[in-house]
């Protein structure tokens, strides 16, 4: 017998794993190096990196905080107690929100990781969580985790992309312990009035539910800023939101973010992370308090560069025929394939005639098929020509 075959033999991957499809920016990643190997010039409007740098006197603080020997070591486990106070202060500065820096904030390796955790937190084999299709891909990932039901919401254009609380089953309602929300939206770049988060949180008080809402653009939009979940009265009865630094400081890779709301559910996230990593790298967090108590205006040219981007996508997206969404959020334009095209099929046709990549819109559900995603990041003049190479290669009139 050889060594493989022994190895196959007493070993298998966690039966979870095959409920667990490749992630999506994965997938893309293969079709850009299969383009690649072909010897074509690859242009990225697939992935939400922003192309804008960290602003430098951010970088120059790690610099000089990675120097300190005392920063060196572990760190906190819920993180510092200066960065805990700088995200209640950005909170109350931005939204007019109250938070106890010491229970009701806790630092992140990034949200995606409080987000994955937070099934470990707070769910059971016999729970349902609720999640909005299309959505960033690890909200489903939490019943994988958990091993626990999950109930999917579509969300409709016709409707903003808004979650319909009221097409929810009440047999779903019943079992729900968890709904995932996200405005303004990844992938629509739809955004939530207040009168919205109102309606989920007496849904939620209704039927005993978390509502989970993933912020990580609220600092990127075209009209007026806006509200966080915990903006309405009695939020944190039965709220949590996640927020980082990664869109609204261009720090994507730096892996800082913030769990804020509810005390026992900030906490028992807080109990799981203590037992599976070691904090967020004291320098890091030092460069995020610098961030954070910065004026809120210092991030009004970001907003100013996104809405002219936008602008020169959907001009030309438009003038040559596709059905294009004007969301108010994020920094992604989100538009129908043409000719009534598959979502994949679109992206994979689109890459062999042109390099240009873009998002399926099923890669964030089944309601997502369609539909693709721009990410606005590459500037004006070289968005404008590669969005005109993506109708130029698929005509719609």
């Amino acid at each position: 017998m050889s060594d493989a075959e022994t190895t196959t033999r007493f070993f298998s991957v966690a039966q979870r794993l095959k409920d667990v499809p490749p992630y999506l920016f994965q997938r893309i990643d293969d079709l850009k190096a299969a383009a690649r190997e072909r010897g074509q010039t690859i242009i990225s409007l697939g992935i939400g990196d922003p192309d804008l740098p960290t602003p430098q006197e951010l970088v120059d603080e790690l610099y000089e905080q990675a120097k300190i020997n005392a920063n060196q070591k572990y760190p906190k486990y819920k993180g510092l107690d200066e960065f805990r106070e700088a995200v209640a202060d950005f909170y109350q500065r931005r939204f007019g929100i109250d938070l106890n820096p010491e229970d009701e904030v806790l630092a992140l390796i990034g949200s995606k990781e409080g987000i994955a955790n937070l099934a470990l937190a707070v769910l059971d084999p016999e729970d349902i969580v609720v999640v909005p299709d299309p959505s960033y891909p690890v909200y489903p990932m939490n019943a994988v985790f958990a091993g626990c039901g999950k109930y999917t919401v579509p969300l409709k254009e016709e409707n903003g992309f808004l979650i319909d609380f009221g097409a929810i089953p009440d047999d779903v309602c019943r079992k729900a312990k968890l709904v995932w929300m996200n405005y303004p939206n990844n992938p629509t770049s739809a955004v939530a009035p207040i009168e919205f988060f109102e309606e989920a949180v007496a849904w939620a008080k209704k039927w005993g539910v978390i509502l989970a809402h993933d912020n990580p653009y609220s600092e990127v939009y075209q009209d007026g800023p806006p509200p966080s979940l915990l903006s309405v009265e009695g939020a944190k009865d039965v709220g949590i939101e996640f927020n980082t630094l990664s869109k609204t400081f261009n720090m994507t890779g730096w892996r800082v973010g913030m769990a804020v709301g509810n005390r026992e559910i900030v906490q028992a996230l807080g109990r799981v992370k203590s037992n599976i990593d070691s904090g967020v790298f004291t320098p890091i967090q030092r460069v995020a308090i610098k961030a954070l108590r910065m004026p809120l205006e210092t991030l009004d040219p970001l907003r100013k560069t996104y809405r002219a981007r936008r602008k020169v996508a959907e001009k030309v997206l438009e003038e040559a025929g596709y059905a294009v969404y004007h969301g108010k959020g994020t920094f992604y334009l989100w538009a129908r394939t043409p000719k009534g095209m598959k979502s994949f099929e679109f992206v994979g046709k689109l890459i062999e005639k042109t390099g240009i990549i873009v998002g399926p819109g099923s890669g964030w559900g089944a309601s997502g098929e369609g539909y693709f995603r721009i990410c606005l990041t590459l500037p004006e003049e070289e968005l404008g020509e590669a969005v005109g190479k993506i109708v130029e290669a698929f005509p719609v009139r």
